[in-house]
């Protein structure tokens, strides 16, 4: 290679130049990864051998073959690829290769050996730096550290005469900086665990090395990657019925057998990386290593993780790279002095709608952090994948704000996007498959960015899911503006079935997002007031209750039926959780003197009542049994997973749509009339029976439908299927059927 690699790095392990930021010409190359194999790796009573071996770059060219269109922009996709191929070759030059790269955590932070505890920080702005804490008495003086030529800063603490540790387990710990913005104590960048005192506002690093006896030692195996992914979004602070925070034993002993039941096969968890603001939802990350304290311990985290294990469910963690936390005295902004030391510096390093900082994705060290980050959390907690969180903002320089995406090539492939961010996302995706082959990772992209989904090999980010967030954004359209009337069948299936060729969708109806204070969840927008009166059943129901809840098992059941490869759903929505979600905060008084007032700190609103939903007396417990009906049709027949896909009806005046999923046809009539000897074309001859209908009683419905009832095929074309059934179909009613000789299938 010709050109001028600047690259840093520890120059015990690696020769690199003292510069930070990589310069990467356009020259291709053809060599490839250096691959080195690890021996099996023994944890608690499992002995499993991790895959070490992450591919090559490939050709990257596959794209132009799924979608002709891109040739148009091939210049710039060319040099995407182009980079991040010349991305790999540095790192397997300089560092030995992604996999090893990628375990910065083993180099960087706190690391313990035989002889002592080795502490290491990149912070190239500090003029002198020494570790504080309780083991010191916080003397500034005792224990200086060392800078070498990249800015990494080091120190070795050998073990105490009688061969204990230098720094004891649980004890806080800080590094203090002379910078340029004056003396500094920091929280160190890579600390596995903070806390926050009590009657104090910043957290403290703590050194967490429990002795062996106490660490907790997985127990079950990781599940396989499921067919179909069907995930129950949660938070697990606010996963209690009570007005508290909930703890991660907690929500492993009440929630998981809940998800289990309830039929979904996969746990994504929030706010799990430690956030000083709990009313970030955990977006605003101050620790990206360390886990939330508020709900216990790295090892009540792992006991949560294998007892989800155990139950067969895959556990997703929603991770932020996207952004950092705003906070300078417990996170990583100005962490050396500098503005720029992990983010961009002036306007491009700050969002100014999130209030927080900006990675400079196209930064060695920045790239040996992020990459470690994600690794640390499959490795050391044995997560199944990941969550993205806030993609869009990371691939385009306007952060996706006051920009409508049209789907015009244009708007993906241009001066606006952030092809250091882009490659970032490649290599992730890369080291995350490579390593961990049965691990998933989802994009939260609302731009719907072209090759999004596409293996990294043949020139795509590489992504597994993306969020199909328009759905949610559909429905909450529809509820706030029109009456059920005026709802048009095309538009609603147009948006449903709006995704790109081989690019997987999870779907939900609603997410965390519309049920935070200021929104509304879809519950609220059909029943609203209603709710507080007329959920019980020893009370008259009204039009607006019945209404809305055979509207909101209809809007779900078709979000599953037509909206993607997966599905998600938050904690509580499935039985329509009332209310909005508050987080406990107090007053705040903005810069202009204006005083918004916040809810006496209550945590009232900042809860599950899961009861709600278990109660045999309310309405809540008919909309939860048919979730649970809608995850267990799902699990015995795959068909959001299913190669066939066919709208054959979308009838604006009957206000009926049909279609095949898989093996099965859904008959959903959003009229206020209902119709009998109602003709659906179906693809396949035989006779049919109801697998799943929202009107059951059990369901909160009439019951207006015989489940004995046998449907037999007619020969003949219609809507455009060889075959038709005759079906009746109630007003405000979903139904779906299948063969009969099919129907034992379904286990709840």
């Amino acid at each position: 290679m010709s050109e001028k690699v600047l690259v840093p790095g520890i120059q015990s392990d690696n020769e690199a130049s003292s510069n930070d930021q990589l310069e990467l010409s356009e020259a291709t190359s053809d060599e490839e990864e250096m691959i080195e194999e690890d021996e099996p790796k023994q944890m608690g009573t499992i002995i499993e051998a991790l895959p070490r071996t992450i591919p090559p770059p490939g050709t990257g060219q596959r794209i132009y073959e799924i979608d002709p269109l891109l040739e148009g922009f091939r210049g710039h996709l060319d040099y995407r690829y182009r980079q991040y191929k010349n991305l790999r070759l540095l790192i397997d030059q300089n560092e030995g290769g992604l996999d090893a790269f990628s375990r910065g955590y083993e180099k960087f932070g706190f690391n313990r050996s035989e002889s002592g505890i080795t502490y290491r920080e990149w912070a190239p702005g500090a003029k002198s730096a020494s570790l504080i804490g309780d083991f010191n008495n916080w003397n500034p003086n005792a224990d200086v550290m060392t800078r070498n030529e990249f800015g990494v800063w080091e120190i070795f603490l050998p073990n105490n005469a009688d061969g204990s540790l230098s720094i004891p387990h649980g004890s806080r710990v800080k590094i203090r900086m002379d910078t340029p913005m004056g003396i500094k104590d920091s929280i160190p960048a890579w600390i596995k665990y903070s806390v926050q005192a009590p009657g104090e506002i910043p957290y403290n690093g703590i050194y967490y090395d429990p002795p062996l006896e106490e660490k907790y030692e997985f127990k079950h195996p990781q599940p396989k990657r499921p067919k179909s992914l069907r995930i129950y979004e949660a938070h697990v602070g606010m996963s209690s019925i009570e007005p508290k925070i909930n703890t991660y034993a907690g929500f492993r002993d009440d929630v998981l057998p809940r998800v289990k039941r309830l039929g979904y096969n996969a746990i994504q968890l929030m706010a799990i990386q430690e956030h000083s603001y709990y009313a970030s939802f955990g977006y605003h990350v101050t620790n990206f290593f360390g886990i939330s304290s508020r709900c216990g311990t790295p090892d009540d985290l792992k006991s949560l993780i294998d007892r989800a294990h155990e139950l067969g469910l895959v556990v997703l963690m929603d991770i932020v790279h996207s952004h950092a936390s705003n906070n300078v005295l417990d996170g990583l902004n100005m962490f050396d002095g500098t503005d720029s030391h992990y983010f961009h510096s002036g306007d491009r390093g700050y969002h100014w709608m999130w209030d927080s900082r900006l990675f400079n994705y196209g930064s060695w060290e920045v790239l040996r952090f992020l990459l470690s980050n994600a690794r640390w959390w499959l490795d050391e907690y044995k997560f199944d994948g990941f969550r993205f969180d806030g993609v869009t903002s990371m691939m385009y320089t306007h952060h996706g704000l006051q920009v409508a995406f049209t789907g015009n090539y244009n708007e993906y492939f241009g001066l606006a996007t952030d092809v250091d961010a882009i490659v970032y996302m490649m290599l992730a995706n890369d080291m995350i498959h490579g390593l961990y082959p049965e691990a998933i990772t989802v994009g939260e992209d609302v731009s719907g960015m072209p090759t999004f989904c596409i293996p990294v090999q043949d020139g795509g980010v590489g992504f597994d899911y993306r969020l199909h967030m328009a759905i949610a954004d559909k429905w909450i359209e529809l509820l706030s503006k029109y009456s059920d009337e005026y709802w048009k069948m095309g538009d609603m299936v147009h948006t449903l079935t709006n995704r790109r060729w081989l690019e997987k969708c999870v779907a939900y109806a609603e997410s965390h997002d519309q049920a935070l204070v200021g929104d509304k969840t879809l519950a609220f927008w059909l029943m609203d007031k209603d709710m507080y009166d007329f959920m019980a059943l020893d009370r008259p129901s009204t039009q607006l209750i019945d209404r809305g809840i055979a509207l909101h098992k209809m809007i779900r059941l078709i979000t599953m039926g037509l909206g993607g490869e997966g599905y998600l759903n938050f904690m509580g929505n499935e039985f329509g959780h009332p209310e909005w979600i508050d987080f406990p905060r107090g007053d705040q008084m903005l810069p202009n003197g204006r005083v918004i007032p916040g809810n006496k700190n209550s945590f009232d609103k900042c809860r599950r009542r899961f009861d709600l939903g278990d109660a045999d007396y309310l309405r809540y417990r008919g909309m939860q049994e048919f979730d649970q009906a809608m995850q267990h049709l799902e699990e015995a027949y795959d068909f959001m997973t299913s190669d066939h896909q066919y709208v054959s009806r979308k009838d604006e005046g009957d206000k009926v749509i049909v279609f095949e999923r898989g093996d099965l046809v859904f008959v959903f009539n959003f009229h206020w009339n209902s119709y009998t000897d109602y003709r659906v074309g179906c693809r396949t001859s035989g006779t049919y029976k109801v697998l799943l209908d929202s009107d059951e009683k059990r369901f909160g419905g009439y019951e207006r439908i015989d489940h004995g009832a046998k449907s037999f095929s007619n020969e003949g074309w219609y809507d455009g299927r060889p075959h038709s059934i005759l079906v009746y179909a109630p007003c405000r009613t979903a139904v779906v059927y299948g063969l009969a000789e099919d129907q034992n299938r379904i286990t709840e």
